[in-house]
């Protein structure tokens, strides 16, 4: 019978297996610093696949590096010892929400959802510190640890302009989490980074060689419509949110149209309308024959032949009825000449486009061609610069006429459009923000579902930094409870929405089992009777439950089937706490036929039914995977 895994696989040993994947043969069996068996690279094997587009040692290349780089990249593939405990006192909804809180470093939490949420997050929104000199950093990150050894371990120091690390701190604290999210995102997933001009540079570099430069979308430019009263020299009313997709060819078009377009605006109209007459080197003069019954925008008419303007028209044009009575020579150069002469093969009747779009042609007055299309019902129009999407002041008031003190606060109506342009029109998005903040990302999340009736999940972290009333999760956490039934309760929503305004609250915390892990010669015959107790005893059954969830990657958001006797059902994951578990109990849950079965070690009624539990499974259900913890 399998012991469940203590830790979750690290990236690096994720690496070594997308390696294999790639070189299988590059991948040996060597011995690992324990005289344990490992998997591992050879990277003189590696070298020889890759021919000479390897480059190592004090060869010049250009890539970004800073102090601490490569121990952030350690950080980063190292394993964590964390797991996650559900908190049902400071959830809203806990049995019936998508949603997810989480409580705690967001470095340990990415590496705690790289296995139930790997490759399915669609959006990541981050709004990280700014390094503008006086940031206070609460992320314990080691490689960064002094001065004062992380002040003592307090979880925050202040990354002063004045300090000789000054970029390399603030760029070995994002390097790892970018590395980790990247991971997480869909094949057509983005990545959004709000920034300003003191990282933006480095931010960019940094992207491009995380997410590759090929997959750089746009960098916004948010107008933040600061206090311009201010005296300054020049006064900064501006902010970037950096865009990077995991496949840009993957990557759908938004169906979003930038809230500042007119209501006027040709983009509204149902249908667009061009003329073909197009001249330059890319669109040689020549003829097209126009036949009898072309259509024609007028009823009744004659142009007569001219040759002073384009299109030239070799033959007299008389219309009746509104179309040619005769064929007509036409010559000019054209955008669209393919299309054009599809339209006249299928008997002047519309055609479909590339695009699939319904096509249709007709002479105007003038003696010009036009050409029209049916405007496709997800038609999106999303410009690089982002105006009037609300102050950091006018949300400020917002979450204070809720109680809520909070010092600039991202606009939740900047955060929304942000969401529907990426993210699917009226789909199940999962949107992850892992400084959460003010909880905006959230707000933004329920406005775009009553929007457009979408059912969008997210899944917010928040470290839990002393602020000025409580600590900043709880401020999030008041944020949801508060904005959701208001956006709830709105006239204008969607009747498409679920209307989860929930969340699932979990806390990063240390393991539920206990260190029975001793060497020989560290334990007494009087120890050894509390060694058999392999949880800590202040630990819950739904404790239990959670961190087997995570450590198979379960959806931690996923509805949970309680049964008696401390049984639990997740997504094809049953999870046995019982005490006293029985044969005929293994039996009942065997003819379930789940996927995987986990009981407690010490758990068994008999030796005898810990023995006779993988035999039963064996025989009644031997696709399913059965360990202890």
């Amino acid at each position: 019978m399998r012991t469940l895994p203590e830790t979750p696989h690290s990236e690096a040993l994720r690496n070594v297996e997308r390696i294999r994947e790639l070189f299988p043969g590059c991948v040996v069996e060597t011995s690992g610093p324990d005289g344990s068996v490992t998997a591992a690279v050879d990277f003189d094997l590696l070298r020889r696949e890759l021919g000479g587009r390897a480059v190592d040692g004090p060869r010049e290349r250009y890539h970004l590096d800073w102090p601490g780089k490569g121990a952030a990249v350690a950080a980063a593939n190292a394993p964590t010892t964390k797991t996650l405990g559900p908190v049902r006192a400071d959830s809203l909804d806990f049995d019936d929400t998508r949603n997810l809180f989480i409580e705690g470093d967001n470095v340990e939490a990415l590496k705690l959802l790289q296995e139930s949420c790997l490759g399915r997050v669609g959006l990541i929104y981050i709004d990280p510190p700014y390094n503008t000199g006086s940031d206070r950093f609460v992320y314990p990150d080691r490689f960064a640890e002094s001065p004062g050894e992380f002040r003592d371990r307090t979880g925050l120091f202040t990354n002063s302009a004045t300090d000789g690390r000054f970029h390399s701190t603030w760029l070995s604290m994002i390097y790892q989490r970018l590395r980790l999210s990247r991971n997480l995102l869909r094949p057509d997933g983005v990545m959004l980074i709000s920034i300003n001009d003191v990282e933006q540079a480095n931010l960019r570099r940094l992207c491009d060689e995380v997410f590759g430069a090929a997959n750089f979308v746009c960098q916004f430019v948010w107008v933040n419509d600061g206090n311009v009263d201010q005296q300054s020299a020049i006064k900064g009313v501006h902010e970037y949110v950096l865009a990077y997709a995991r496949d840009i060819a993957r990557l759908p078009r938004p169906v979003v149209i930038d809230p500042n377009i007119a209501d006027g605006s040709k983009l509204y109209n149902d249908r667009i309308e061009n003329s073909i007459t197009k001249n330059g080197p890319a669109n040689p003069p020549s003829t097209v024959e126009l036949p009898a019954g072309f259509p024609a925008r007028f009823e009744h008419g004659e142009i007569p032949r001219r040759t002073d303007r384009f299109p030239h028209i070799l033959d007299p044009v008389l219309v009746r009825d509104g179309k040619l009575v005769a064929p007509v020579r036409v010559h000019s150069g054209w955008s669209s000449r393919n299309l054009l002469e599809l339209f006249i093969r299928n008997g002047c009747t519309p055609i479909a486009d590339a695009q699939g779009r319904e096509t249709w042609f007709d002479l105007t007055g003038s003696g010009a061609v036009y050409s029209y299309k049916r405007r496709a019902g997800d038609q999106g129009h999303v410009l690089s610069v982002l105006r009037n999407m609300g102050t950091t002041k006018q949300n400020s008031r917002m979450l204070a006429g809720w109680g809520i003190e909070f010092s600039y606060p991202k606009p939740v109506h900047l955060i929304e459009y942000l969401v529907r342009v990426f993210t699917r029109p009226g789909g199940d998005d999962l949107v992850l923000d892992y400084f959460a903040g003010s909880a905006t990302t959230a707000h933004a999340v329920f406005r775009a579902n009553a929007a457009d009736g979408g059912n969008r999940r997210f899944i917010l972290v928040q470290y839990p930094e002393p602020g000025p009333t409580g600590t900043i999760a709880d401020v999030a956490r008041t944020r949801i409870r508060c904005c959701g039934p208001e956006v709830a309760a709105s006239r204008t929503r969607h009747p498409g929405w679920r209307g989860d305004t929930g969340f699932r609250n979990l806390r990063i915390g240390p393991s539920p089992l206990a260190d029975v892990t001793l060497w020989p010669g560290a334990v007494r015959q009087a120890d050894l009777a509390a060694l058999t107790a392999t949880v800590k005893p202040d630990r819950t059954a739904e404790d239990l439950l959670f961190h087997v969830l995570v450590r198979y990657g379960v959806d931690l958001s996923a509805p949970i089937g309680e049964g008696p006797r401390d049984v639990f059902t997740v997504s094809g994951v049953v999870a046995c706490f019982a005490p006293d578990v029985t044969e005929n109990l293994v039996t009942e849950l065997a003819l379930r036929r789940p996927r995987r079965v986990v009981f407690r070690d010490a758990g068994f009624a008999s030796d005898t039914a810990r023995v006779n539990a993988e035999r039963i499974f064996a025989r009644l259900s031997p696709g399913t995977d059965v360990s202890v913890m």
